[in-house]
């Protein structure tokens, strides 16, 4: 009998595979080696075929897509429903064939290479951003123990470490002083290959049209929109703007019940990275607002005066975020409203 659904448990070296025909029996339940695995599927009439949205998802959904299978990929929180009893891999890869055909599941859209491209140099910037910021708190805590203080800010850590490379050292002891002058030359370091990373981004993002529309939106920087397109693309697999703002993590969690409507605090169950990169920027809108405050528009200035700083650079974040879905699915520039 011909095999219509396939679950795939993708792992390192030994997959998953489970097949169900059209009347629901299963066919086979095996398990194949990475070289194994791209004949094996050769070897099957199309079909439809499940996976979990985890590392190189995208790469054996696209490889799948081209033998003439029509791959779809599922969140792994919404394959666990279906997970009997146990945990192996063999009841993975059949939770994940059950999953797949459930009419109102929910997919992730494949990517291309292009943006997994694009998503490679946002990982290593970050990982980089990181790793400043842990040099420069290091830093200010072991000249805080001899009563140096540096000010506030990533600029101020790499102005004082700029001025110990050019000769200008504190009176500490000369075993100290030759640490200061590695982590100072390993800081200012860092901070290059930031700005190269973000002159590599500024490059890419003039290469993508989306990328040029989303910067139109206030708040919405190259590095920002840039990962949106590379993550969203062009943000269709969402059916509204609230849908996107969910899968962000930035709506809030709703525990209502028994008529009665209970709204919890945001549920920060999305795309991590993107939600801080959007909150960042609404937070450097609201900085706006003391030394230019015709640059921030009245339901900023109103929610302002109503709730905290932080409340408010989230909920502008939410609303940001709905204005983004608007952009990349009319593919329009941002028009602000005028009353």
């Amino acid at each position: 009998m011909q095999v219509t659904t396939v679950g795939l448990d993708l792992a390192k070296n030994i997959f998953q595979v489970h097949g169900v025909t059209e009347n629901g029996e299963v066919a086979f339940n095996q398990a194949l080696r990475r070289a194994h695995l791209f004949a094996f599927f050769e070897n099957l009439p199309p079909c439809l075929v499940g996976m979990e949205a985890c590392g190189s998802s995208h790469y054996w959904a696209r490889q799948l897509n081209k033998l003439g299978h029509d791959v779809r990929l599922i969140p792994a929180m919404y394959v666990k429903p279906y997970v009997k009893r146990g945990k192996s891999d063999a009841v993975d890869a059949a939770a994940i064939c059950e999953a797949v055909t459930r009419p109102t599941m929910r997919f992730v859209t494949i990517k291309s290479e292009e943006q997994q491209g694009v998503l490679f140099l946002h990982r290593a910037r970050d990982l980089i951003v990181r790793q400043r910021t842990q040099l420069s708190n290091m830093l200010r805590g072991l000249l805080g123990e001899f009563g140096i203080v540096i000010a506030q800010g990533i600029g101020s850590a790499i102005k004082f470490a700029k001025s110990v490379l050019d000769g200008d050292k504190p009176g500490i002891p000369e075993v100290a002083i030759d640490v200061l002058s590695n982590l100072s030359n390993q800081l200012v370091a860092l901070h290059l290959r930031v700005r190269w990373y973000e002159m590599r981004m500024r490059l890419q993002a003039k290469q993508d049209p989306r990328v040029m529309l989303l910067r139109s939106i206030p708040g919405v920087g190259p590095v920002t929109a840039s990962a949106i397109v590379a993550t969203a693309g062009d943000a269709s697999q969402f059916k509204n703007g609230r849908e996107f703002a969910a899968w962000l993590g930035l709506t809030p969690l709703n525990r209502s019940s028994g008529g009665k409507e209970r709204l919890g605090r945001i549920s920060k169950m999305g795309d991590r990275y993107i939600r801080r990169l959007l909150v960042i920027g609404m937070t450097s809108r609201l900085r706006q607002l003391k030394t230019h405050p015709e640059r921030v528009d009245p339901w900023a200035r109103a929610l302002l005066e109503r709730k905290p700083t932080r409340l408010a650079t989230v909920a502008m974040a939410n609303k940001t975020a709905r204005i983004i879905w608007a952009v990349l699915t009319k593919n329009e520039h941002y028009r602000p409203r005028t009353t």
